[in-house]
């Protein structure tokens, strides 16, 4: 048993408090959305507003009335062919926890029964609620190191690809679409509510993870850090401190990068580093607070 722990340990690289948390976390967001949101035929945004959008096109051509929401089971079909993106372009840790993520969320939009009615009688107070208990949840697997997939892998390919796009200008921008659809098909008041409840969700989200996580880097290498300082300027868009020291044990000549970065501008950069300089070592710290002139970017 301890071996297939062992083994599961390796190839996610996540510890077992953070893969509760971030499995708690898609059953709360699960639960806002069965509980607060779908009941009130209302709309999230990103991968799972289209399978909400196409479920709710299904439900119209055929006639389906049940009590399980089928969105969740779209949504993780979506994501099948963005689970090879992820896997490619970003890292198999990523697909990893992805696809664990995922799944859990699948099964718990599944199985948790979506009421007839909406439980509450004021629509404000279903959007306030399940944006909250939504946030949360998805604040948590994020802090977690988790992700729900759909428009986080979209965006971080498209960032890797270009310093134009970002993981939020991606989802603004099929949020927008998932909306205007809405506003056309539904009515401008569903459309409304379901951005009220999107912006609910972000703030709680942003609140819960602090999606600019400040970390510090110290970089060691024993040639001079061109590379390394070219990819955190151009690529990350950042600032880099380099001095030259000497070794403590044979005196030689060694280079010391520092660089204030994001958690996930961290995360690109231990990415790339041994591409970079297969002989240097990094030191990372995170939680750090930065005062001043730091940009804090939408991830």
């Amino acid at each position: 048993m301890d071996i297939i722990l062992n083994k599961i340990h390796s190839v996610f690289k996540w510890s077992y408090k953070d893969c509760f948390k971030a499995i708690i976390g898609t059953f709360l967001f699960a639960i806002a959305i069965n509980l607060f949101i779908v009941p009130n035929k209302l709309y999230n945004g990103g991968i799972l507003g289209i399978s909400q959008l196409l479920r709710s096109l299904l439900i119209t051509l055929f006639n389906i009335n049940s009590t399980i929401d089928i969105s969740g089971i779209i949504n993780l079909i979506l994501n099948i062919p963005l689970f090879f993106l992820a896997y490619k372009y970003i890292s198999k840790t990523f697909f990893f926890r992805t696809m664990v993520c995922l799944v859990f969320q699948t099964l718990f939009l599944t199985i948790i029964p979506v009421p007839a009615k909406p439980i509450l009688d004021e629509l404000i107070t279903c959007v306030l609620i399940g944006g909250i208990i939504g946030g949360f949840g998805g604040g948590m697997t994020l802090s977690a190191s988790g992700s729900g997939g759909g428009t986080d892998i979209i965006g971080i390919v498209m960032s890797m690809k270009s310093r134009r796009f970002s993981v939020g200008k991606i989802g603004l921008g099929i949020n927008a679409v998932i909306y205007i659809i809405c506003g056309l098909l539904f009515g401008i008041p569903i459309a409304l509510y379901s951005i009220i409840y999107s912006a609910i969700y972000n703030i709680v989200v942003d609140n819960t993870h602090d999606q600019n996580i400040c970390s510090y880097v110290m970089i060691f290498t024993k040639e001079f850090p061109e590379k390394i300082i070219n990819f955190i300027k151009e690529d990350l868009d950042r600032d880099v401190t380099f001095w030259e020291g000497s070794g403590g044990y044979d005196k030689s000549k060694t280079f010391i990068s520092y660089a204030a970065l994001s958690k996930y501008e961290v995360q690109r950069l231990e990415r790339h580093l041994n591409e970079l300089d297969k002989d240097a070592f990094m030191i990372k710290n995170e939680g750090i607070s930065i005062d001043g002139n730091f940009k804090k970017y939408l991830t």
